[in-house]
Formats: structure tokens, sequence, C-alpha cells
């Protein structure tokens, strides 16, 4: 037992801290080549903060544990919904989190269209390749549509100041996006390996423990920067990210893993969890249509992903 967790608790922590490194590296290339800080935000930021995600998922279909990716990405988003986000509205400096900037309303939609989609598409108990192409194109759209939305912004302060040592720099973050995407595939590795060993050691599904130790595992950083952030008055913007993060989960996650291979939803999944992430996104869009979040609306999301955790603790 302890052997599995120790190799689990290492290589989710690899897994992690590469995938910051590659996103802060790749990020800081993409503005020295030009790309106006919009760009960098919708296409790297928002992409490298699920890369953990994906990555997991597409290793768990080459393994032959697809029911991993189901687990996987149903359990990010609860956890992004109801315990970050709740944590957020629950500890921001104000009582009231105020969503007025439009691009987090397009995140609504597109998360709660993808929702419904997905949902729909798990009730045979599998994705298949065709599902996970059309995953892709409603991802597609979601880009192109905030890519056409947003500004065409020129190059900040930050890249400006990167622009004088630009050979330098360039050399540099392309060698740290190597050295972490081969740290990222490695760690990826271990953990999807890791985990199929825990959930046989506890007697769990490998998709039980994807949904509960591995997507609170991969959510616990963007919980402690969204607590910081909103503790700073920032909670806005860690609102934003939460959401962009849930579209690039339901579509782009689950959709890329379909087309990798066919993606296995176990009965112990469909019964309970996939109804009850698709109700509590429907919940949390209604919950949104007054443009805020309140403090006692993130406690109650927080109960709600407690009773979230014991249901699938009980039924284990």
């Amino acid at each position: 037992m302890l052997t599995p967790i120790l190799i689990f608790v290492a290589s989710l922590a690899l897994l992690l801290v590469a995938a910051r490194f590659f996103t802060a590296a790749a990020e800081r290339v993409g503005l020295v080549l030009g790309l106006s800080t919009f760009v960098v935000g919708v296409l790297i930021v928002a992409v490298g903060t699920s890369l953990p995600e994906l990555v997991a998922s597409l290793l768990a279909v080459r393994a032959g544990t697809s029911e991993i990716v189901a687990g996987n990405v149903l359990g990010a988003n609860a956890a992004n919904l109801l315990l970050v986000l709740g944590s957020v509205s629950a500890l921001a400096r104000s009582p009231n989190i105020d969503l007025g900037e439009q691009y987090i309303f397009i995140d609504l939609h597109f998360m709660l269209g993808g929702m419904v989609l997905l949902s729909a598409m798990m009730l045979d108990g599998t994705l298949d390749f065709i599902e996970g192409g059309l995953l892709l194109a409603a991802y597609a759209v979601f880009v192109v549509h905030l890519l056409r939305s947003g500004h065409s912004e020129t190059l900040d302060a930050k890249a400006e100041v990167m622009l004088p040592d630009r050979s330098v720099s360039l050399i540099r973050d392309v060698a740290i996006l190597v050295a972490a995407g081969v740290a990222i595939f490695v760690g990826g590795e271990f953990t999807v390996g890791a985990l199929t060993d825990l959930a046989g050691a506890l007697a769990i599904s490998p998709a039980v423990a994807s949904i509960t130790i591995l997507s609170l595992g991969t959510t616990l950083p963007e919980l402690v920067v969204c607590v910081t952030a909103a503790r700073r008055g920032q909670a806005e913007l860690a609102v934003g990210g939460i959401l962009g993060s849930c579209v690039f989960n339901t579509l782009a996650v689950a959709g890329a893993s379909a087309v990798f291979g066919d993606v296995t939803v176990p009965t112990d999944l469909l019964g309970f969890a996939v109804p009850f992430v698709a109700v509590a996104t429907l919940f949390f869009y209604l919950l949104t249509q007054d443009k805020r979040i309140s403090r006692w609306e993130g406690m109650l999301l927080l109960v709600m992903y407690a009773f979230f955790l014991l249901t699938l603790a009980r039924r284990a």
C-alpha cells in the first residue's frame, strides 16, 4: 500500500511542477514571437492549467485503462466548479464576486453546452472516435470565437523587456519546453501506473480512484492559486481561468482521449457521477445569472462537493 502511494504522490508532483514550467516557458515564447497577450492566454495559459489532466488521460487510454479518463474529466470539473470556485467565493475579500467580463459568459455557455453534450455521449458507456472528433470540433469553435471576439494586441511590457535578449531567452525557453515536456510524459506515465496499483490496493475501480484521488490532486495547485488571488481582491480573474479549464476538460481532454482510443465509461460513474456533475454545472450556470457569486453561494458549492465525495466513498 505504501509503495504505490509514494510513487503516486511523487509522480503527480513531477507532473504538476513540469506542467507549470512548460506553461510559463510557452507563454514567454509566445510573447517573444509576437503573439498577442490575448492569444497567449487563450491558447497557452488556459491549456497549460489542464495539461496534467490531458496527459494523464491520453496515457491512460494507451495503457488500456481508459475508464480513468471519464473519472478524471468528471472529477476535475466537479473540483473546479464546487471546491475551487466555492472556496474562492467563500474566502473572497468582497462579499460578492461580480462576473462582468464578457468572456466569462462565453465560457459559461460553452461549459454548460459541452457538459450536456458529453453527458449525452456517455450514456451508452463509451466515447468513440466520432464523438471525440465532435467534442474537439466544439472546442475549436470555442477557441475561434474567443480569438475573433478578442482584441488584436501588440506585445505588452513583459514581452518588450524580453526583446533585447530575444535570442538568448528563446533558446533558454525552448530548452525548458523540451525538458518539461519529457518530465510531463514521465510523470504522467508513472501517475497512471501508480493510480492503477493504488486502486487495486484499495479495492476500488480505477475510475473511482481517478474521480477522487487523481482529480483532487491535480486541482490542489489551482485551489491554492485561486484562493490566494481571491484574498488579494482578484477573484474575478480566478473565476475566468477556472471556467476556461472546465471547458477544456469537457471538450478537449475527453475529445482527444476518445480520438486516441475508445474511452469506457463504467456503470459506477453513469449511475451517480455523470448526472451529478451535469446537474452541478446547470446549477452553477443558473446561480450566476445575476452576474455574481455571493459568499453564501460559495459555501453551498463546498457542501455540494463534500456530498459528492462522501457519496462516491460510500459507493466504492
